[in-house]
C-alpha cells in the first residue's frame, strides 16, 4: 500500500523533498524525475481548478475527485491537502474513509476556520484547540488499519504567535497525529525553535517562493531536524511562467518555431505512455 511505503520512506534518517503538484502531469513529471512522495497543492488544484485564489471555494467532492485521479495516475505515494475536513469530526471522518478509498498515502488537517485561506495569506482564523484535537482523533479511528499518515496542519502562527502553534502542535501529536506541520514561520528562528520543540517528532517545513518562511534548502532544514520539505507551489510558478511566455511569443509571431523551453511531441507522448495504449489497442 502507498501509505506503509510512505510509512517506510519516513523512517529513514534523510529528509523528504516533496514537489507540490496540481494535475496528473506534474504528478507524473514528478516521479519521472525521480522524486518518491509527491503531494498536492491545495493552492495549485484550486488555481488549476477553478481559477480561483486558495480561500476554501473548493468541495470535498471536488478536491477529492482531483487528488484521487493523481494517485491513480503515478505508482509513487500521494500526500493530498485536505483544508480542514470540510466540516466538524464526523465531516474529517467521511473525508478520512474517502481519502483511503481513493489510495491516498497520507492527508493534511489543517486547524483553520472553514473557509480556510492559502497558510502564506493575511486574515487566517484557527479554530479552538480543542475542536482539531478531536478531528485528529477522529481521523486516527476513520483511517482504521489503512496506514493512511496523518499531517497535523497547525496555522496559529500568524494569528496567536508561535508559542501557540507550538503548544497546539503538541496536543495534535498527542491526539495521534503522525507528523506535525506549523505552517508559515517567518525566519530562520522560529524554524529552529520548532524543531528544538519538538525533538523526535515528524515535521514539515513548506518553502513558498515569495512565501512569508524563509527560503531554505533541504540540506539546511535537515540540519535544523525537519523531516520533510514541501515545495508546494514551485512547479505550478514555473509552469504559469513558461506558458505564459510561450503564450506571448504565439501572440506576437504567430508560430512556436523558435520557442525552445517546450517539451517534444514525442516525449511528452512517452509521459504519457502512448505506446502502452497503442499496444493495448492492437491485443484487443
Amino acid at each position: 500500500m502507498s501509505s506503509q511505503t510512505l510509512r517506510q520512506l519516513l523512517a529513514r534518517p534523510s529528509i523528504l523533498v516533496i514537489p507540490g503538484i496540481y494535475d496528473c502531469i506534474s504528478a507524473k513529471l514528478a516521479e519521472q524525475s525521480g522524486f518518491e512522495v509527491v503531494a498536492t497543492s491545495g493552492f495549485g488544484i484550486a488555481a488549476s481548478t477553478l481559477g480561483l485564489p486558495d480561500y476554501g471555494f473548493m468541495t470535498a467532492t471536488e478536491v477529492l475527485d482531483s487528488v484521487g485521479k493523481i494517485a491513480q495516475s503515478v505508482n509513487i505515494p500521494v500526500i493530498a491537502d485536505m483544508d480542514t475536513g470540510y466540516g466538524n469530526a464526523l465531516n474529517v471522518m467521511r473525508t478520512v474513509k474517502d481519502a483511503v478509498k481513493a489510495g491516498l498515502a497520507g492527508v493534511i488537517l489543517e486547524d483553520q476556520e472553514f473557509p480556510k485561506k492559502c497558510g502564506h495569506f493575511e486574515g487566517k482564523r484557527v479554530i479552538p484547540t480543542i475542536e482539531h484535537v478531536n478531528k485528529i482523533k477522529a481521523a486516527v479511528q476513520a483511517r482504521g488499519d489503512s496506514g493512511l499518515v496523518i499531517i497535523a496542519r497547525t496555522d496559529a502562527r500568524a494569528v496567536l504567535g508561535l508559542d501557540e502553534a507550538i503548544q497546539r502542535g503538541r496536543a495534535y501529536i498527542d491526539a495521534g497525529a503522525d507528523v506535525l506541520f506549523v505552517e508559515a514561520p517567518q525566519s530562520v528562528e522560529e524554524l529552529q525553535v520548532i524543531a528544538a520543540a519538538f525533538p523526535n517528532v515528524p515535521l514539515v517545513a513548506n518553502i513558498i517562493e515569495g512565501g512569508k518562511t524563509p527560503q531554505l534548502s533541504a540540506a539546511e532544514l535537515e540540519k535544523m531536524g525537519f523531516k520533510i520539505v514541501f515545495f508546494a507551489l514551485s512547479t505550478l510558478l514555473a509552469v504559469t511562467k513558461v506558458m505564459k511566455a510561450c503564450l506571448q511569443e504565439l501572440k506576437e509571431k504567430g508560430t512556436t518555431k523558435d520557442f525552445t523551453e517546450m517539451m517534444t511531441f514525442d516525449e511528452f507522448k512517452e509521459l504519457i505512455e502512448v505506446s502502452k495504449y497503442l499496444d493495448l489497442e492492437k491485443q484487443f
